[in-house]
């Protein structure tokens, strides 16, 4: 399929699954994954009316995002990968929101950056559901530390994201984050990728990330513009 016709699947997709879900969220957003993609396929994307975007790397999306910014206004952009403390400043410049918050350090980084130029990304808590340690994100029993450590340095704190095992059933792991989200008052949950969305849809999802149901498979890194 073509990129409009993929996006058109996935949000029919979506919106079947929406139905079919006891207590869907009262929106459900789909984040298409562009990491690797070459700035003519994102352009196709948005002259299909896509309007979000996930990017891993701050240094990929600086080459590719300014000049679609500037075309498209209402252009919303995810930072989906983990960040560095020392690509807060360019990450607060040039994404809307981060969904990678998982650590005091980084929440510190940020709220400097807040307080130096203005630049306040809306926030996601990562949540290392399967408490795998070669994976980033908080573990689930200190997100509430976390989210209250964020909260007392005003940090716009919006909702809650995983990323599950690969092997595993994902259904607990969005439950989990689901729970958390409530526990805490955060209204937005950004769960489910491209072979589990329809599952997170019903778990609650308010943000789904696909990537390769839309692009196809990852490009090689060299060839990312």
């Amino acid at each position: 399929m073509s990129i409009p016709e993929s996006l058109a699947d996935i949000l029919a997709r979506i919106e079947a699954a929406r139905k079919a879900a006891i207590a869907p969220a009262p929106r459900t957003d789909l984040v298409a994954v562009a990491k690797t993609v070459p700035e003519e396929e994102i352009r196709q994307a948005l002259a299909a009316g896509q309007r979000l975007f996930g990017e891993n790397r701050v240094q990929e999306a600086q080459k590719k995002y300014p000049a679609l910014k500037q075309a498209f206004g209402d252009l919303e952009l995810h930072l989906i990968g983990p960040l560095q403390t020392n690509k807060v400043r360019e990450a607060a410049a040039l994404f809307d929101v981060i969904q990678t918050l998982d650590r005091e350090k980084l929440a510190d980084a940020l709220a400097a950056e807040r307080d130096k130029s203005g630049k306040a990304p809306r926030l996601f808590v990562q949540v290392n559901t399967g408490e795998e340690p070669q994976k980033a994100g908080v573990l689930p029993r200190q997100a509430g530390e976390l989210i209250a450590y964020a909260r007392e340095k005003n940090l716009p704190v919006e909702g809650l994201m995983c990323i599950p095992p690969a092997d595993d059933d994902a259904a607990p792991h969005f439950a989990l984050l689901a729970k958390l989200a409530k526990d805490h008052g955060l209204k937005h949950l950004s769960m489910g990728m491209s072979g589990d969305f329809e599952l997170a849809v019903k778990f609650g999802a308010t943000h789904v990330r696909v990537g390769t149901a839309i692009f196809g498979d990852r490009k090689p890194d060299d060839q990312t513009i």
